[in-house]
């Protein structure tokens, strides 16, 4: 009798002796950054949709150590790949985590922010980035419960940031003599995207301002994308890690698919709207030549032509 008390109390104790004392849970395995300048890290996600299978973990996420504290830019597709990330910083740093940057609003860069969910911690954006999440928080967090299942959906928190970047502007963050220059782009694969240039390395984390493999998503203005292109390439980059594809790619050569595919689509787009096409026929027939050099061309492809046909309709 005593044996089995003794059992039932123990097994009510050890969870809260991990509340207590976190530092004798198990950590998830770090995720498998790579370095690729010195003291920035980037894990380079899989080209795919996300699903249950893959955790969310399809998009570009890094670090950036300075002397003094840790930067995170973008979180990753759910709280588990956000743990990994916590736990592969940690395998490499104890300097103290001051910021969390999210490039933009989609579930694939933010959903990982509750595992950085402390007070003293900021979380970085665009000012238009709480309103887009105030939007369509509800939204993707229904959506992707059908997508990557109820067990990572549940702890997910919609974070938005209290560190604001105004559009046009850009903003230092000092890291310990290394410095950080964030900027807020006008409408462009959103409308609340944000880069990240680390100085010190010459490294540019563009979020979704640039996909390579992956087909790029139009989820703001085609036309503004393609308008702000050569501001973008003008950023003193060496090497950049785009949102999706291969990361530490040479700069500004990493635009040059992107900007390729955009320009055809919105040339075949508007020659359908001159001919009287309506918007069915765009999404079967605009940018089809760029299939072969994209992945995940089917799955975006339409939705892109979509939003554009929309958009340059009424030019």
């Amino acid at each position: 009798m005593l044996a089995g008390h003794g059992f039932q109390v123990l097994r009510f104790f050890i969870p809260f002796f991990f509340v207590l004392f976190p530092a004798f849970a198990q950590a998830p395995a770090p995720l498998p950054v790579r370095e690729i300048a010195p003291g920035l890290y980037a894990y380079q996600g899989a080209i795919a949709l996300m699903d249950q299978a893959n955790e969310g973990a399809i998009a570009n996420i890094g670090f950036i150590i300075g002397d003094d504290s840790v930067a995170v830019i973008d979180t990753g597709g759910s709280v588990v790949e956000g743990q990994k990330l916590l736990s592969a910083i940690r395998e490499i740093t104890a300097k103290p985590i001051r910021y969390v940057i999210n490039t933009h609003e989609h579930p694939d860069h933010v959903f990982g922010n509750a595992a950085f969910d402390a007070t003293s911690i900021t979380f970085v954006g665009h000012r238009n980035l709480p309103r887009a999440l105030a939007q369509r928080g509800d939204f993707y967090l229904s959506a992707f419960a059908k997508i990557i299942g109820d067990d990572l959906i549940k702890q997910v928190k919609i974070i938005p940031p209290t560190l604001l970047v105004a559009p046009g502007k850009e903003m230092r963050l000092d890291l310990g003599h290394r410095t950080l220059v964030l900027r807020a782009w006008p409408a462009m694969h959103t409308d609340c995207d944000l880069t990240v240039f680390d100085e010190q390395s010459a490294t540019l984390f563009t979020g979704d301002l640039v996909f390579l493999q992956h087909v790029p998503v139009v989820d703001g203005s085609i036309k503004g994308w393609l308008a702000a292109m050569d501001d973008l390439a003008a950023i003193p980059a060496k090497r950049a890690v785009p949102g999706h594809g291969q990361i530490g790619i040479e700069w500004p050569q990493a635009l040059a698919g992107e900007r390729a595919y955009l320009t055809k689509l919105t040339k075949d787009l508007r020659g359908l709207i001159a001919k009287g096409a309506d918007v069915s026929e765009a999404a079967q027939e605009a940018g089809q030549s760029e299939a072969k050099n994209w992945q995940l061309f089917e799955d975006y492809n339409p939705r892109n032509a979509t939003a554009g046909f929309a958009e340059l309709e009424w030019e």
